[in-house]
């Protein structure tokens, strides 16, 4: 059974005959009645008396108002499908880290629940690393996170650049140093960023390769938790800098310039290559790639 024969059989009903059904829908009349004879012979039973004139019979009728119904909800189907094209809707779920939930996307997703109030989102912390994973899996259908892997199964659109940057505390000794050195970190008390978070993998290759051991006191899960810790002068931290803007117009935080940690980290929206992209997602899609960097990145 297909819609054409369904329209076939409701266009009968209506002009009781074979050729002017056929005149109507652009078919000639044996194929007006090999649709019909199709139908017939897959419900094994008679729906039109071929008498002149051409009438239903009784199962015809019962079937002709299914037939109707079922062409109404083709019908708005096709209008939904089409109004998605102008009003996008739906659900998104995206994953991000802690940082750039608290410190990007309250402006994002401010402005698509003013301009899109019908497309609803979830969002999930987890670190850099995981973002790719969840995304490859379909657990997420869009991530925003440092752009670290290159995989075939994921594309990805760099939305803004981001640094790591020696932090402390205004009362710490290094707040008043001018130019220190990486080497004059060996024994200074560091809060570090967790093994599985991009910030604390470029930090360790740094140190390995001037072969340096760290001095840890603390491992954090969190960059929100870090700042705590170095704003109570526990010891130093090396995060994103953008996640300490606003500390740094407080002056709770002071950054400690190292030319060895000055290296730019790529920021960007990353999804799954071979997924179906909703409208929905197309929109959000569309609307965060063409945002200038300027949005993601708040002055001081």
């Amino acid at each position: 059974m297909n819609i054409s024969q369904l329209e076939t059989l409701i266009t009968i009903s209506k002009t009781k005959s074979f050729r002017k059904a056929g005149e109507l829908l652009n078919l000639t009349q044996p194929a007006v009645s090999a649709q019909i004879k199709s139908l017939e012979d897959e419900f094994r039973t008679v729906l039109v008396d071929r008498n002149q004139p051409v009438t239903l019979t009784d199962r015809g009728q019962v079937f002709l108002e299914k037939a109707e119904q079922i062409l109404d909800i083709v019908e708005e189907l096709k209008q939904k499908l089409s109004d998605l094209e102008h009003t996008p809707q739906g659900h998104i779920v995206l994953g991000t880290t802690t940082s750039i939930a608290i410190q990007i996307l309250p402006r994002i997703l401010s402005y698509f629940q003013d301009q899109f109030p019908l497309i609803k989102t979830t969002i999930q912390s987890m670190p850099s690393s995981l973002i790719y994973q969840n995304v490859e899996q379909g657990m997420v259908d869009i991530g925003i996170g440092y752009l670290i892997e290159n995989n075939p199964q994921v594309l990805s659109s760099v939305l803004y650049y981001d640094t790591f940057e020696l932090v402390v505390s205004p009362l710490h000794p290094l707040a008043g140093k001018t130019i220190p050195t990486l080497d004059s970190l060996r024994e200074v008390p560091l809060i570090m960023l967790s093994p599985d978070t991009v910030g604390r993998r470029f930090v360790d290759e740094v140190f390995k390769a001037h072969d340096i051991e760290p001095h840890i006191v603390m491992e954090l899960s969190s960059s929100e938790e870090v700042k705590r810790m170095v704003e109570i002068n526990l010891g130093a931290a090396i995060i994103s800098r953008q996640s300490i803007l606003r500390e740094l117009r407080q002056g709770s935080l002071k950054v400690v310039s190292i030319p060895e940690l000055e290296v730019t980290h790529p920021v960007g929206v990353i999804y799954k290559s071979s997924r179906y992209v909703n409208s929905a997602m197309q929109q959000f899609l569309g609307d965060l790639k063409g945002m200038p960097e300027t949005h993601f990145i708040s002055s001081e």
